[in-house]
């Protein structure tokens, strides 16, 4: 028997407002599967709206200088420290095929000191981890050794919300027993059958 998604209700797709149907139903369309967190986090239909879209404000912005493989970098690493299965295997399935790269979640998930990264990305991780594990500590010398990688006050504050953001998401899948869907195991691993 498979287990259950989440400790709370799981909605039916039909009985979501349709605002947030389409929007699923939208995700469907592109990955081939529902992701569990969508449907876990719809049992609380105005905290999925906000949740999502503090999501897409971080996630699909086209300003700053960090890649889309990079954002999910800060993802992996960071939730790996917070011990989140869920975010680790799904944001670890999406950094693997931004990045073209099928050993870099499980790098980065195990030590990103020791991924095949760049120097640039290592010191990105470096203060998202500080800002996931000892933000109190944040200061001067952790924005100036950002600033000699090439990354400016903007591009801080995006390491620093994506880290934020997923110190709340990480929590919330944990609380929740959230399971990663099967199908993020694979992806990014293994050659995508030709349609």
């Amino acid at each position: 028997m498979t287990p259950p998604i989440s400790r709370w209700p799981v909605p039916e797709l039909a009985s979501l407002p349709e605002d947030i149907r389409a929007r699923i139903v939208e995700v469907q369309a592109k990955a081939g599967f529902v992701p569990n967190v969508f449907l876990a986090l719809a049992h609380r239909p105005d905290e999925w709206r906000a949740f999502m879209a503090y999501h897409d404000a971080l996630l699909l912005k086209t300003t700053g200088s960090l890649s889309k493989g990079e954002r999910e970098m800060i993802i992996v690493a960071t939730s790996s420290a917070n011990q989140c299965l869920y975010c680790v295997v799904a944001h670890g399935a999406i950094l693997r095929v931004y990045e073209k790269k099928p050993l870099i979640a499980d790098q980065l998930a195990a030590n990103y000191r020791k991924a095949d990264i760049t120097p640039r990305q290592r010191a990105m991780l470096d203060f998202a981890l500080k800002v996931c594990l000892d933000q109190a500590n944040v200061g001067e010398a952790d924005f100036a050794a950002l600033r000699t990688h090439g990354f400016d006050d903007e591009d801080i504050w995006d390491i620093a919300a994506i880290t934020a953001f997923f110190g709340l998401s990480n929590r919330m899948a944990n609380l929740s027993g959230m399971r990663p869907n099967d199908e993020f195991y694979l992806m990014g691993r293994v050659p995508r059958e030709k349609k």
